[in-house]
């Protein structure tokens, strides 16, 4: 017994003192003077860095599985290749080290607390980043893990050519603040080449690594150029804005801008506002409850930008419940109209300036060259849709949709409907974006478009009836509006059956006086309409006539002639022919000539002079004998209706469409 008496008291005795020993080493770690390892600390990790590190006042440690280190008075070098002598330098830095990856050479911080710093962050085009913590600065796995980062005051510098970025931003912590944003920062510089300037606020914490999923509050104020953003929301990874929800309000003079910036290819527009929700969830951006004004349209739909592809792609539904026709200008070329008292100023200084350029020389087909490369660099699937169009001076043009399709350089609009004066202008447009030069192939059919309907400007075609169609498959090259349909093959056709039309505007066409004072005396009224047709054949952006006809109970109207898309002039020939008896009638034939921009119509000079001569002629012996030479007997005859309509048909059938070739081919 008292054996075992000694042996429990031996024991207690070795247990005690086993105890007591790790009471002193824990005494002795926790009161370890560490700051005698500065020195050899400094020179470690500067010969395993090949650049200089030093805590220049004093070092403190607080071991546990996650160690404290508190080092006052930081300093660590960037390498030489870098544009800032230091990655950072500050006043004081305390991190949270977790010291078993750290056994595998892994560093993991949690936590990052610095005070007074200047940071300079930089990376190559070849992945060398100065913050890699190696000598081999392009070695991923050397780059720490890091939590979270706060800041009391500091500035960082971040520069990446491949990025276009060179980014200065200040930090200051509002510590009289008690809210959730007491982080304020003021960025300016370039991102993507680009001049920006930006300000706002943040939580204190900045989350860095995509393992912490506590969001944390987020204002941005940003501008670059005429672009103005302004969002605000909680983000939970502030490097790769994972976990993004935000609201916005965003401005600009284009939204092609944007492409810059963001990488979007959008159409050219006038100038616009838009706000919505922004969210991201890994690399897909998505805008939902999207409201704006592009110019004097509305717009509203929801988008989504997936940029984890090789090729982003950009897809959604956008609709205008008004869609005003000159906000299209852009997108084809055309500049935005000015304001109306804009435009006066700036007319009367073109009236008065020497260079003025004479409307017969001016260009109507947009010549603007489109950037049709950008196209290459997204794909897209979207829809859009406009349920009333206003403000169309030409043609009355009432909603509209398309479905725009993006892949591999190659644009496709299709299907593309038009609402056109109670009737519908439907089709595709293929544009490939791929070569030097766009080849683009365009398909359209027009159907039972109403002709009281079609001018809505000229008075007289209101009483008019009928219905037209039409068929338009043309192909070309060109990197303009112009250049397209001034290399264009392919035909054009319309066509019109039974209906009536303007006695009137007939009679002015035959240049016939005393119908025309008839008219206006008794007032206008229809004439039933047998046939209409005209039919093109394009090669090379020359539209030659194939068949003109329009042909009435009361005149007959042939016509022949070439309109150039490339020159953009027009050389027409229209011969009528009455089928009744008229007096004072000089029915010659009408030549339409001129350009696009100063069309000309009037009678062929050469026929009305020798009709003309021999009404003088005859004035001298008698006046009254000069009637005779005016009085019409009338010898047209009906037109061959159906041979005529049959002709402009195969002139626009799918045969005929598959022999067009696009330029150069």
């Amino acid at each position: 017994m008292n054996q075992a008496f000694f042996q429990s008291v031996n024991a207690r005795r070795w247990l005690m003192g086993v105890a007591a020993a790790l009471l002193v080493l824990m005494g002795a770690v926790y009161f370890f003077p560490w700051d005698m390892l500065r020195g050899p600390i400094n020179r470690y990790v500067s010969d395993h860095l090949g650049r200089r590190f030093e805590i220049t006042q004093r070092l403190t440690v607080h071991l546990g599985r996650t160690t404290t280190v508190r080092a006052d008075g930081l300093e660590v070098a960037n390498p030489n290749w870098a544009s800032e002598p230091y990655l950072v330098t500050a006043k004081a830095a305390e991190f949270d080290i977790r010291l078993w990856p750290l056994l595998r050479g892994q560093v993991v911080l949690p936590r990052i607390a610095l005070f007074e710093p200047l940071i300079g962050l930089q990376m190559q085009p070849d992945g060398r980043r100065t913050w890699a913590l190696s000598r081999d600065t392009s070695d991923v796995n050397a780059t720490p893990a890091i939590g979270t980062v706060t800041v009391d005051q500091g500035v960082l510098k971040y520069r990446a050519d491949r990025d276009g970025a060179d980014i200065t931003a200040r930090f200051s912590m509002a510590t009289e603040d008690t809210a959730t944003l007491p982080l304020r920062y003021q960025v300016s510089g370039k991102w993507k080449n680009e001049t920006f300037a930006a300000h706002g606020r943040t939580g204190g914490a900045l989350a860095l690594s995509r393992d912490i999923r506590a969001s944390f509050p987020i204002e941005v104020n940003a501008q670059s150029g005429h672009t103005l953003l302004n969002a605000k929301g909680t983000v939970e990874n502030i490097t790769e804005f994972a976990g993004l929800s935000a609201t916005f309000d965003i401005q600009g003079n284009n939204l092609d801008e944007l492409y810059k910036l963001s990488g979007l290819v959008l159409p050219s527009t006038p100038p616009y506002k838009l706000r919505g929700l922004l969210d991201k969830q890994g690399q897909v951006w998505s805008v939902r409850q999207m409201r704006g004004v592009l110019g004097r349209s509305d717009i509203n739909g929801e988008l989504d930008f997936d940029a984890s592809q090789a090729t982003p792609m950009l897809t959604g539904k956008v609709q205008s419940n008004e869609l005003d026709f000159e906000d299209l200008r852009p997108v084809i070329g055309l500049p935005v109209k000015a304001a109306k008292t804009v435009a006066r100023t700036v007319s009367a200084k073109v009236a008065g300036a020497k260079t003025a350029v004479p409307v017969s020389t001016r260009r109507v087909l947009p010549t603007a060259t489109l950037d049709l490369v950008r196209l290459r660099f997204m794909n897209a699937d979207v829809i859009y849709r406009a349920l009333d169009i206003r403000h169309v001076e030409q043609l009355p043009l009432d909603k509209g949709s398309v479905r725009v399709r993006l892949k591999n350089g190659i644009l496709q609009l299709d299907p593309l409907a038009l609402g056109v004066a109670g009737g519908l202008l439907a089709g595709r447009i293929t544009i490939d974006v791929n070569g030097a030069l766009a080849v683009y192939d365009t398909r359209f059919e027009l159907r039972a478009v109403q002709l009281n309907r079609l001018f809505p400007t000229i008075q007289n075609t209101k009483s008019a009836l009928g219905k037209i169609s039409g068929q338009v498959a043309l192909k070309g090259r060109g990197n303009s509006v112009a250049q397209m349909l001034g290399s264009a093959s392919g035909n054009v056709a319309v066509l019109m059956g039974k209906g009536q039309i303007s006695n009137i505007l007939l009679e002015f066409l035959g240049l016939d006086g005393g119908e025309i004072i008839k008219f206006l005396l008794r007032g206008d009224r229809n004439v039933p309409l047998l046939c209409a047709a005209a039919a093109f054949d394009v090669k090379q952006g020359l539209m030659n006539s194939q068949v003109i006809v329009l042909d009435t109970t009361d005149t007959v109207i042939h016509g022949n002639g070439q309109i150039s898309l490339a020159d953009e002039t027009l050389d027409i020939l229209l011969k009528p022919e009455p089928k009744d008896t008229s007096m004072l009638s000089l029915r010659s034939p009408l030549r339409m000539a001129g350009t696009f921009a100063a069309p000309t119509a009037g009678p062929d000079k050469v026929a009305l002079a020798a009709r003309a001569g021999l009404a003088i002629a005859l004035g001298v012996v008698n006046p009254f004998l000069a009637l005779l030479a005016t009085i019409e007997t009338g010898p047209g005859q009906d037109a061959d209706c159906a041979g005529t309509l049959a002709i402009a048909a195969k002139a626009a059938s799918p045969a005929s469409k598959a022999g067009a070739k696009p330029a150069g081919q």
